[in-house]
């Protein structure tokens, strides 16, 4: 199997940023294949495409698995193993998205949970207290937001990509409108108040 100059040119470029991404350059490689290619493909595949060791291919797969990024298939009268990812990229997101909450968020969120619930024992633990409690808050905001995210379909999720600044717009406008009807009601209930009071020059 061998691959087409544009093909080779992602699969390399992946696997390089695989490294930055936590990833080892077999398994970025690996997935690449698969996202590009158009049909399932097995471990002999894999490693002719790739020049890699049936072992490696056999680990990279294994890792990807355990991300849920490559889906298993088998094929009629065909015993032997295939892989596939999933063709929607939005669906690859809130994958990464998932599993990368339950590995680094979670555990970062757990630590500060037991963190905050303990009895400072002198200021400098107090003022680290505050710092943590800032932390977990934006933690706890951000992953609240990304639960969100994962609940709405493909084609919402790119409308709300979309919007960009036109969010801020919103918001904007949002807290004028906002604090226009305060303004009002607070206004009424001064007007109401002055109403409801006595006339003491009343005979």
């Amino acid at each position: 199997m061998n691959l087409a100059p544009l093909t080779q040119r992602f699969v390399l470029h992946f696997g390089e940023m695989g490294s930055r991404w936590g990833i080892n350059r077999t398994v970025g490689q690996i997935y690449a294949l698969l996202y590009v290619s158009p049909r399932a493909l097995n471990a002999d595949d894999i490693g002719e495409a790739l020049a890699f060791s049936r072992s490696n291919v056999s680990m990279g797969l294994k890792e990807l698995q355990s991300w849920n990024l490559v889906r298993l298939q088998h094929l009629p009268n065909d015993r032997r193993e295939y892989f596939q990812a999933p063709e929607d990229v939005w669906a690859i997101f809130r994958t990464l998205a998932e599993e990368r909450r339950k590995r680094e968020i979670d555990p970062t969120l757990s630590m500060l949970r037991d963190a905050l619930m303990e009895q400072p024992a002198n200021q400098d633990d107090i003022h680290a207290q505050a710092r943590m409690k800032q932390m977990h808050d934006l933690i706890e905001l951000m992953t609240g937001w990304l639960a969100d995210v994962q609940k709405m379909d493909s084609a919402t999720l790119i409308k709300l990509m979309k919007m960009g600044a036109k969010v801020q717009k919103l918001l904007e406008i949002k807290d004028k409108v906002t604090g226009s009807v305060k303004a009002g009601l607070t206004g009424r209930a001064a007007s109401n108040t002055v109403a409801e009071q006595p006339d003491d020059n009343r005979s």
